[in-house]
């Protein structure tokens, strides 16, 4: 009996213990919690996640699926988790690669600045392990957006089409951009710059995490490197250039990467078209989903084409 009684006492202990750790995690963690729920969504839609070597060091790539190749990639500070809402239903047509960015998620480098050519690097190398020699449609949000564009400029053989989310290869002129707040009231409006008036406010415990990531994260690891970015910007000729379809997708509501971004954008680029999501964001995979995945749609099927085209010869940067 006294056995027992230990035991029973052992267990409700770490229950205990368990219960007040997942409440502390919630309380002053709840990014990182969210993004454990979303990367556990991807593998409950049915992706499996592996990992590849690359240069920069081991990266993560969530992939499953059949069907035409379409590769998901998320913009700065976040990871292959955001496309969580959208996944369940590209999975049912579609061969999905959704990769961790280098210094994003699982993804190495884990410490340090994030230089965008270990970035592309990193991408790249997985690319090559995952699908090697084969074409996709390229989906890119924010940052992804840009090196989508970077990868369709160098290797235009290995990209059926791009489809930018909110995000591109031009220089930004947005001068009252926020993305590493200082203090809760400039995280909250760092996060009104990127949502739409009428969605739910975040939650004063939630800004306060992301005033604490905005130090040591992703993004201030990438900002690090800023010097180092223009090489990656593409001109006015070279988005002229471009041999891939290129479609674009913008939340009416992004005060961050503003549609003005978009409308200089497409003014270059061969052939565009671009859609506008009201009431929609800079992300908007997680505040409106059913929206884009409507315009993904419609991008993708007009870009499937082009997937079995031949290859064309790789551009150096």
């Amino acid at each position: 009996m006294k056995t027992r009684a230990i035991v029973l006492i052992a267990i409700l202990l770490a229950v205990a213990a368990a219960a007040v750790w997942v409440g502390w995690m919630i309380r002053y963690r709840p990014l990182t919690v969210f993004a454990w729920q979303t990367r556990a969504a991807l593998r409950t839609a049915g992706l499996r996640k592996v990992t590849v070597e690359a240069p920069v060091g081991r990266q993560t790539v969530f992939t499953g699926g059949t069907g035409p190749l379409v590769v998901l990639l998320h913009g700065a500070g976040d990871g292959a988790g955001t496309w969580f809402k959208v996944v369940p239903e590209l999975i049912r047509a579609h061969r999905l690669v959704v990769p961790d960015l280098a210094g994003h998620g699982e993804s190495a480098p884990r410490r340090g600045p994030i230089d965008l050519k270990d970035v592309i690097g990193g991408f790249e190398a997985a690319m090559d392990a995952v699908t090697p020699g084969e074409k996709a449609v390229l989906v890119g949000n924010s940052l992804g957006a840009w090196v989508a564009m970077v990868e369709a400029q160098r290797r235009p053989g290995r990209v059926a089409a791009v489809v930018c989310i909110d995000g591109g290869a031009i220089r930004g002129n947005n001068l009252s951009a926020r993305v590493l707040p200082r203090t809760r009231d400039e995280a909250r409006e760092s996060v009104a710059q990127t949502r739409d008036p009428g969605s739910a406010p975040v939650p004063d415990f939630v800004l306060d995490d992301i005033v604490r990531q905005a130090r040591t994260g992703p993004l201030a690891r990438l900002a690090a490197t800023a010097s180092t970015m223009d090489r990656w910007i593409l001109d006015e000729e070279r988005l002229r250039d471009l041999s891939v379809p290129v479609h674009l997708i913008w939340g009416r509501s992004d005060r961050l990467v503003p549609l003005e971004y978009a409308e200089r954008m497409r003014a270059n680029l061969p052939e565009p078209d671009l859609v506008v999501l009201d009431r929609c964001g800079h992300v908007p995979q997680i505040e409106c989903p059913d929206a884009l995945l409507a315009a993904l749609r419609e991008a993708v099927d007009s870009s499937q084409s082009t997937v079995d085209s031949p290859p064309v010869p790789s551009r150096s940067p």
